[in-house]
């Protein structure tokens, strides 16, 4: 009996359907883990703080353009206000050890340091574009990204794959076609007095951004998202109103106030403290990497407002660009981080048995044995 050959008229016919069926599966298996129900919901929550600081830039640049009011530690004292009116109210009526005196008598010099830690990264990244170039605010600010990593590592005990490192690495092509946009459309042409100064302020407050969010991630995971908030809102509070006096008490007393400026205000303060208030149920859910990660399409969101307001030019790279960083971003949500956990001893555990003890033990064996040949 001569054996079927392999080869025959339907064999090419047949490989191309295998070859189409392992292709089907791959982009199945890729679906199944790019597009999950919890990456979608990291997507969603992360571009709504994009547009919650979209909402920040926009007023500000409005107030500042519109009106020459430039007065930024005003702006975030009234943001930190109230936190202080919303979350510091809600620890002092709470019992135990989530009591604002308890919180205060124990940890009041960390939640200090935090505090300022995240003020003066408010106040360092604004002041910055008035000495260097949209640009380079927007290049160096990226800066922050790996310090968040590094201290994520050593912090948080944070321990990234490959494919993290690739993701980010994919977001900031992606911010640096913008800057490429920016560049065509000659947004970045309002250069300031003294680049070096403006780009030691931006590597400064990123930095401080980068303390500020890794303090979050570990409060909001480890204690409570109302402690960060009140003792945030609190701090906050004394340490922006003390440099409101002595820094921008002039400009305050320059403002021809009506209407429209105070509405400008008022929505300021809201997109930032709301941008506080769900930034910690973000983080919670993900990281601060993963946050940070998310909001870098912020400034393309002021962009597509900017062509309205403000006489922008569009560019395709804008798109390209905002492409790009959420490939990056989905990519870094599509694998789970690890987190190193102290090594546990090896040696078993002793267990002590005493006489009795020991008796009741037989005991039990024996009827057990006993029901069993029952």
């Amino acid at each position: 009996m001569e054996a079927t050959s392999p080869e025959g008229p339907g064999a090419p016919q047949l490989q191309a359907q295998g070859a189409a069926g392992a292709f089907a599966s791959l982009l199945r298996r890729i679906k199944g883990k790019l597009f999950t129900w919890n990456i979608l919901k990291t997507i969603a929550l992360g571009q709504m703080l994009s547009l919650f600081i979209c909402g920040t830039a926009i007023t500000s640049q409005y107030l500042a353009e519109k009106y020459k009011v430039n007065t930024p530690m005003l702006q975030s004292f009234i943001n930190y206000c109230l936190l202080f009116l919303t979350y510091t109210a809600i620890l002092a009526f709470r019992s135990g050890s989530d009591n604002l005196l308890y919180i205060l008598k124990r940890k009041w010099w960390k939640y200090i340091l935090l505090g300022l830690a995240d003020v003066e990264a408010n106040y360092l990244i604004v002041r910055a574009y008035q000495y260097t170039t949209l640009t380079s605010v927007q290049l160096l600010d990226c800066f922050g990204i790996p310090v968040l990593m590094a201290l994520s590592w050593f912090i948080l005990h944070a321990r990234y794959r490959v494919v993290h490192f690739v993701a980010v690495a994919v977001c900031l092509l992606g911010v640096g076609t913008m800057v490429g946009a920016d560049i065509l459309a000659g947004r970045e042409n309002n250069s300031g007095s003294d680049v070096l100064i403006g780009d030691i302020l931006v590597l400064l407050g990123a930095s401080l951004y980068a303390v500020s969010n890794v303090c979050e991630e570990y409060i909001v995971k480890k204690l409570s998202r109302e402690e960060f908030l009140g003792m945030v809102g609190l701090f906050g509070t004394i340490i922006s109103s003390v440099q409101v006096l002595i820094i921008e008490y002039q400009d305050i007393a320059n403002i021809h106030w009506d209407w429209k400026i105070a509405l400008l205000f008022v929505a300021f303060a809201l997109c930032m403290f709301c941008l506080y208030s769900f930034m910690p149920l973000v983080i919670k859910a993900t990281s601060a990497t993963s946050v940070n990660l998310g909001i870098l399409t912020a400034d393309l969101y002021s962009l597509f407002f900017g062509l309205f307001l403000f006489g922008y030019k569009f560019s395709g790279l804008y798109i390209l660009s905002f492409t790009v960083i959420m490939v990056g971003f989905i990519l870094y949500c599509s694998t789970p981080m690890r987190t190193a956990e102290p090594a546990e001893s090896s040696v078993p555990s002793v267990t002590v048995i005493g006489i009795d003890n020991l008796g009741l033990k037989i005991e039990e064996n024996l009827q057990e044995t006993h029901s069993e040949d029952l």
